[in-house]
């Protein structure tokens, strides 16, 4: 999962793309938890899911629900499924979703899910190190909810592949955190929260896209258990033309 420890309720956890290289250091992140210094970031997670029977709340990240409820379904990337909320809610609506994730566990237990909900025929799970390896395709919607990382991410690297992997007509999404939820200071020095003007800036979009919404926005939501929180979401929808 990466890197703020994305707060769910109001947001689905996306999962960990970093490099399988070990993080730098063992750093308390914005949950409380440590990392530890020889764990690579798959490691970590895939124990991080193992120890509980559900991490996040399951619900749909809000900002996806906005964004792409009135576009006709067709074929999907969701990059950091986590346990599969944004995919699930996704293929019920009639898309085809690829899902991808760093972390094994989380990916099983969204299959399972998908199973119980019959949707299963729809989603194509895939576990990828998106620093290392990228899902094979071209998509009408490509959807990167509040990909972050402890961990060496390429975050920039991996947008602007998510923006390649868009077809003609087609959507890409890009939600993140433009600050740590509930507006706190301090947090991992190695997570950058970049504003949406500078993801815009960062992925290059010009000729060939059009920029539908680029902002910076507060959301209204909660914590896992039921706290009321702020966040702050950079915003970035964007539809290729050509």
């Amino acid at each position: 999962m990466p890197g703020t420890a994305p707060t769910d309720g109001a947001t689905t956890a996306p999962a960990d793309h970093a490099p399988t290289a070990p993080p730098a250091a063992a750093t308390p992140g914005p949950d409380g938890r440590t990392e530890p210094d020889e764990q690579t970031e798959t490691e970590f997670w895939d124990a991080r899911y193992a120890a509980e029977d559900r991490i996040w709340s399951g619900r749909v990240n809000a900002p996806l629900v906005e964004h792409t409820a009135e576009l006709a379904p067709g074929s999907a990337l969701d990059l950091g499924a986590g346990e599969g909320g944004d995919a699930l809610w996704l293929a019920a609506r009639g898309w085809r979703v690829t899902a991808v994730d760093i972390s094994r566990v989380a990916l099983e237990r969204a299959a399972a899910l998908a199973a119980e909900r019959g949707v299963a025929d729809r989603i194509d799970w895939q576990h990828h190190d998106l620093g290392a390896t990228f899902p094979a395709g071209r998509f009408d919607l490509v959807s990167a909810q509040f990909l972050h990382s402890w961990g060496p991410l390429p975050r920039e690297a991996v947008l602007r592949r998510a923006a390649q992997a868009v077809l003609p007509g087609g959507t890409l999404l890009v939600v993140g955190h433009a600050e740590v939820p509930g507006g706190r200071q301090q947090h991992d020095h190695r997570v950058r929260l970049p504003g949406a003007a500078e993801v815009r800036e960062s992925l290059g979009l010009a000729a060939g896209w059009e920029v539908e919404v680029c902002a910076d926005v507060d959301r209204e939501g909660t914590r896992p258990d039921g706290t009321p929180l702020t966040f702050r979401d950079a915003v970035l929808r964007a539809r290729r033309t050509g």
